[in-house]
């Protein structure tokens, strides 16, 4: 058969089986229930099959060490290499009875970057499949490290419903923490330098020319963000504290309170993206006020989930209180800008009208 054809039929033969894995995917897009499995396959038994899978793709990334592969050849290791990513995703599924949404959705993110590394090999195997292109073909060894670092990232994907959701937590915080970092870069504008009113100075000066009373409003407003780091903070040192204490089944309805809890973690996040971004001049002192409401229904909620699991420490009630007290200071220091604001107006008015 004519290279041509051959080429043709690896194709067809690719096309069917990314079909099968595809629909495979769906079904992992859906938690497993109990009844799916006599029980619920362990994590270790998913990073065998990823062994067996990486160990594939080395096999695959053999036939170009040497002369030009036969279709067959291809072929064959195709047809292994599928067989082996469908007992990855079926293992996998099995892993995710019991699974919360946080869990589920860590497993699953995990799982398709090892299809997404394996389609790319494989893609490109049957692309190759008669050419003479000697630097083409060194793409190969690149994507078979790709699948083995996929299957080897499984390593760090968290195995319980518990350590998933600490660690949702964890990334909460290092993000209002990395916008706690860009808030303290904001600075005053120098009217006595020329350079403020430079038409072309830099878009790096950004946040560099607040008013006062702009600055007096960041100021408070990066009280409110180091407030909101402790309050997440002690919120993870009482669940940690607490799941020592009682070591919580993973499957229990303690579960559920967690993800509550990272839900609203998420939220506050959310909001404190909000006010970094009014910050910037123009200041949105109404968006800015918006969020802070939003904040103290969290915040509320947040004491009422904590409550109900008996987690909630004097520690954590005291900071959740000094955030409070922040907010109240800058919603004092909006409303006083408000003021200013409608005050100018009037007066620019009765300019104009003179």
């Amino acid at each position: 058969m004519p290279a041509r054809a051959e080429k043709e039929r690896l194709n067809l033969l690719l096309g069917s089986h990314l079909t099968t894995i595809h629909e495979t995917l769906q079904v992992l897009d859906q938690t497993p229930s109990s009844s799916s499995f006599d029980s619920k396959v362990s994590w270790e038994d998913v990073l065998k099959m990823a062994d067996q899978v990486s160990k594939q793709a080395t096999t695959v990334g053999m036939l170009w060490s040497g002369d030009k592969p036969e279709s067959k050849a291809i072929e064959e290791n195709m047809t292994s290499y599928f067989n082996n990513l469908q007992g990855f995703l079926l293992v996998s599924h099995g892993s995710m009875v019991g699974a919360g949404p946080t869990l589920s959705s860590s497993i699953h993110e995990s799982v398709k970057q090892v299809v997404d590394s394996c389609f790319r090999l494989m893609k490109e195997t049957v692309s190759l499949y008669g050419s003479h292109n000697e630097v083409q073909k060194q793409s190969v060894p690149q994507l078979v490290g790709v699948v083995w670092e996929a299957c080897s990232a499984l390593k760090k994907t968290p195995s319980s419903n518990i350590t998933a959701i600490g660690r949702g937590m964890t990334k909460v915080a290092v993000s209002v923490k990395d916008v706690l970092r860009e808030m303290k870069e904001l600075k005053p504008g120098s009217s006595d330098d020329p350079a403020d009113t430079d038409d072309n100075s830099s878009e790096g000066e950004l946040g560099n020319d607040l008013s006062l009373e702009e600055m007096k409003i960041a100021e408070r407003a990066i009280v409110v963000v180091s407030d909101t780091v402790s309050v997440l903070k002690e919120l993870i040192r009482s669940i940690t504290g607490l799941i020592k204490m009682e070591k919580p089944n993973d499957n229990s309805g303690f579960v559920d309170s967690l993800e509550k809890l990272l839900q609203l973690c998420q939220e506050l996040s959310q909001q404190i993206d909000e006010i970094g971004a009014c910050l910037y001049p123009p200041q949105e002192i109404s968006s800015i006020e918006a969020a802070m409401e939003k904040i103290h229904s969290i915040i509320d909620g947040m004491q009422v989930e904590i409550g109900q699991l008996q987690g909630s420490s004097d520690t954590f009630l005291e900071t959740c209180n000094g955030l409070r007290s922040s907010m109240k200071e800058l919603v004092s220091e909006l409303s006083n800008s408000s003021i200013a604001d409608i005050e100018d107006s009037v007066e620019n008015i009765t300019l104009a009208d003179k």
